[in-house]
C-alpha cells in the first residue's frame, strides 16, 4: 500500500507513487466516448478502467450510502463505484476513483464530497478520489493533465460524436446485425493510435479522419425501410447512460425505432457560452470572456466540419450547428437559464420537432430540480407552438420500475406509429 499523503484541509491526494500501480476506476456514462477517453489515459501512464457493473445492485449500494433525496445520477455513480468496491475484484489498497467535477451550480460538483463521505461511512476512506475539471479544483500530484492529453480528449469527444451519430442511423437498417458496433471498435482503435503524434491533430488530419469515419459507415450494408425516429433528451446522465435510462436506445430499437441522440458538442459548447453570458449579465474579466469566446469558436469550427462531413451522404441525417439549436430557444427562455442543462435541453426538443422528430423521451431523473424545469416544465409550451409534438417524460429513480417507464413510452410510440402509418 502506498504512503498515504494529504492537504492542509485533510483531503487525501493522489500520488506520483500511486500512478505507478493504482488502478482507477471510472463511471459509465458514454460507452463510446469513455471507451476512447480510457485509451488515452492509458496512453498517459494511467491504468484505468471503465466500469460496466449495472443492475439493481448498483441501485442498491446507492442507496446505502447515499441519502435518497440526492438526485438520482449521483446515486448511480456513487453505487456504481461502490458496488464495484464491494464486488471483490480489485485490490482495494491500489484503487483510486475518477470523477468530473464541473464547479457549478449543479450538485453534479458536489457528487466527488458524497462519494467520499460514502468511502468513508464504508471503512474505505484510504482510496483516493480523483477530480477531472477544468477549474482549479482539488489538484493531485499524480494526476496531471498534459496538452497532449487534453487535447486527446477533446479529439475523442468529437469523433465519438460522429461514430455515435453515425451508428445510431446504421443499426435500425443493417442488415448484418453487429456491423455498426464492429466499425465503432475499428475507429476506437484507429483514432487513439493516432493520438501518438502531435501532428495526428492537425486540421487536416481532422477532416480526412471524419471523412474516412463517415465513408465507412455508408458503406455498411443497410436496408433503408422508414421508420419512427425517436429524439432522446434530458438530465445529461441519464439521457446517455444505458445505467441511468435502463437502455432506452436498446428498447427503442427493440421496437422498431430509429434512436436520436443529439451529440455530446452542444453540451460542451453550452458550457463554455455560459461563462461568456455570465460576464455579460453578472459582469466579469473581459480578457476571461475572449478567451472563452475564441475556446466557442474553435469547438464550434470542430463541430461544422462534422456536420460538413456527414452532409456529403444524403441517407445520413447531419445535426445542426450550435448557432441554429440556440436560435430556437429565443422566444422560450433567455440564456441566463443555465443549471443543469438549462436552456439547452429545451431548445433540443425543438429542435427535434422543427427536423421533422416530433416523437421524443424526455429522461427525468429524481431530484433534478433544473432539469424538471427546462424539461417536462417546458412541453406544454412547446405544444402550444408545434402541436404535432408528441414529447412523454420519464421519471427515472430508486423507485421506478422499467416496466412502467417501458409502457408509458409503448403508449408514445403507439400515437408516434399511428400517425406514421397515415403519411
Amino acid at each position: 500500500m502506498a504512503e498515504l499523503l494529504y492537504d492542509e484541509n485533510g483531503r487525501l491526494l493522489f500520488t506520483e507513487e500511486m500512478k505507478e500501480n493504482y488502478t482507477i476506476l471510472i463511471p459509465q456514462m458514454l460507452p463510446v466516448h469513455f471507451k476512447m477517453m480510457e485509451k488515452c489515459l492509458a496512453k498517459s501512464g494511467f491504468n484505468v478502467e471503465t466500469l460496466t457493473n449495472d443492475g439493481r445492485e448498483v441501485v442498491d449500494a446507492g442507496l446505502k450510502y447515499v441519502h435518497n433525496d440526492t438526485c438520482y445520477p449521483a446515486l448511480l455513480v456513487i453505487g456504481q463505484f461502490m458496488d464495484a468496491l464491494e464486488s471483490g475484484k480489485y485490490d482495494l489498497n491500489k484503487t483510486a476513483l475518477l470523477i468530473t467535477q464541473t464547479g457549478g451550480g449543479c450538485r453534479a460538483s458536489n457528487y466527488i464530497h458524497l462519494l467520499r463521505k460514502a468511502l468513508t461511512k464504508a471503512g474505505l476512506d484510504y482510496i483516493p478520489v480523483v477530480s477531472l475539471n477544468l477549474s482549479g479544483l482539488d489538484k493531485n500530484p499524480g494526476f496531471k493533465l498534459s496538452i497532449k492529453l487534453l487535447i486527446s480528449m477533446v479529439f475523442a469527444m468529437v469523433y465519438g460524436d460522429l461514430i455515435v451519430l453515425l451508428a445510431n442511423q446504421v443499426r435500425p437498417y443493417e442488415l448484418n446485425p453487429g456491423d455498426a458496433d464492429r466499425m465503432i471498435v475499428k475507429w476506437e482503435d484507429q483514432l487513439v493510435k493516432q493520438f501518438d503524434h502531435l501532428r495526428n491533430f492537425s486540421n487536416m488530419k481532422f477532416r480526412k479522419n471524419l471523412a474516412s469515419i463517415t465513408q465507412d459507415f455508408a458503406a455498411i450494408p443497410v436496408t433503408r425501410t422508414k421508420k419512427v425516429r425517436v429524439g432522446i433528451v434530458g438530465e445529461i446522465y441519464i439521457k446517455y447512460s444505458p445505467l441511468g435510462n435502463n437502455n432506452l436506445e436498446d428498447f427503442l430499437l427493440a421496437e422498431g425505432c430509429e434512436p436520436v441522440v443529439p451529440g455530446l458538442i452542444d453540451f460542451i459548447i453550452f458550457k463554455i457560452n455560459n461563462r461568456i453570458v455570465d460576464i455579460d449579465v453578472y459582469g466579469g474579466n473581459k480578457w476571461k470572456q475572449r478567451l472563452m469566446l475564441v475556446l466557442q469558436h474553435y469547438v464550434e469550427k470542430r463541430q461544422k466540419e462534422l456536420i460538413a462531413a456527414v452532409s456529403k451522404y444524403p441517407d445520413f441525417h447531419a445535426p445542426e450547428t450550435f448557432e441554429e439549436i440556440s436560435s430556437r430557444v429565443d422566444d422560450y427562455m433567455g440564456r441566463a437559464n443555465k443549471m443543469g442543462e438549462g436552456w439547452l435541453l429545451t431548445a433540443e426538443m425543438l429542435d427535434l420537432v422543427s427536423n421533422g422528430i416530433p416523437n421524443i423521451v424526455c429522461a427525468q431523473p429524481f431530484g433534478c430540480l433544473p432539469n424538471h424545469i427546462v424539461g417536462k416544465g417546458m412541453i406544454r409550451a412547446i405544444r402550444n407552438n408545434h402541436p404535432d409534438a408528441n414529447i412523454v417524460s420519464i421519471d427515472y429513480d430508486p423507485g421506478a420500475t422499467r416496466i412502467n417507464q417501458e409502457n408509458r413510452i409503448k403508449l408514445m410510440l403507439s400515437t408516434a406509429k399511428k400517425k406514421f402509418a397515415q403519411g
